[in-house]
């Protein structure tokens, strides 16, 4: 990752405040997406998703971020808000009564390949009293600053977790959510609204997805004939990820992301896009 982050920017400026559009883009090595949301028509105006053919690095990532910017007339626009989505498995959550500033490396050396040069960021999960550490893209956070000042980042999950949360703070069972990406996904467990477990797993082929599915019903002692798994993101009904899914587990559901918002193009499904389209809700 590269280092050297110019500012630390948080908060929105005031001097951007010329519009009542709020941009929010999502980053990962593997594509991109962006929407822009309309407040006082409380409308999406723009989304668009793209995904690469090859895995990038940050620096082909920044090159691409910036033919977007040239390409999307739509982007051209003035924002009332930015706001970065960083999408990595350079993370780890910590409980915030053990959560130390000055050991934020500590806390991703035994899961994540860190330099000691890297930029390490967190981010407050108020809706579980947790702080996720985590290595954002800095070369793409320093291009944001300079062309659109302050703004706020994000880890995806981040997003993901207080969200899925949020919807299952009156649940008095077990879910099983399974968030589908390009070539990754993220499974989140909730028991009676509280998390029990986030992962996320590289993928090659429909084997690998249901194994790690499988694994992790195993590990927590989970019955693949009595589990409800939710499945959000990438995947449709009847697709070669789904239907290996029914076949090893009974009770699959795709999720919603109760939109408080209109649309001038729908997404994909209800479920789509999710972590980008909650960032900005």
């Amino acid at each position: 990752m590269e280092t050297g982050l110019k500012h630390m920017a948080i908060t929105n400026n005031s001097s951007n405040k010329l519009t009542n559009l709020d941009l929010s883009i999502q980053l990962s090595l593997s594509g991109l997406s962006f929407c822009i949301l309309n407040k006082d028509s409380k409308t999406i105006i723009g989304l668009k998703e793209l995904n690469f053919e090859k895995s990038l690095n940050p620096l082909e990532l920044l090159d691409e971020l910036k033919t977007l910017f040239d390409k999307e007339d739509v982007l051209k626009n003035h924002f009332n808000s930015v706001t970065i989505i960083h999408d990595n498995d350079l993370s780890a959550l910590v409980p915030k009564p053990l959560f130390d500033k000055n050991h934020l490396a500590d806390y991703l050396k035994f899961n994540s390949k860190i330099l000691k040069t890297d930029f390490i960021a967190h981010d407050p999960i108020l809706e579980n009293n947790s702080i996720n550490v985590y290595v954002p893209y800095v070369n793409i956070n320093n291009y944001i600053y300079d062309k659109f000042g302050a703004f706020t980042f994000k880890h995806k999950s981040s997003v993901l977790i207080a969200s899925i949360l949020q919807i299952e703070k009156e649940a008095t069972d077990t879910k099983v959510y399974v968030h589908v990406g390009f070539n990754h996904f993220e499974i989140i467990v909730t028991e009676k609204g509280k998390l029990t477990l986030y992962n996320t797993f590289s993928y090659n082929s429909k084997e690998d997805f249901i194994y790690y599915i499988l694994f992790t019903a195993e590990q927590l002692n989970l019955n693949p004939e009595t589990l409800n798994l939710v499945l959000l993101g990438d995947i449709t009904e009847n697709d070669t990820l789904y239907n290996i899914v029914y076949k090893y587990i009974r009770n699959v559901n795709f999720g919603n992301r109760y939109d408080n918002f209109k649309f001038v193009e729908n997404p994909k499904s209800e479920y789509s896009n999710f972590p980008l389209l909650k960032s900005i809700s």
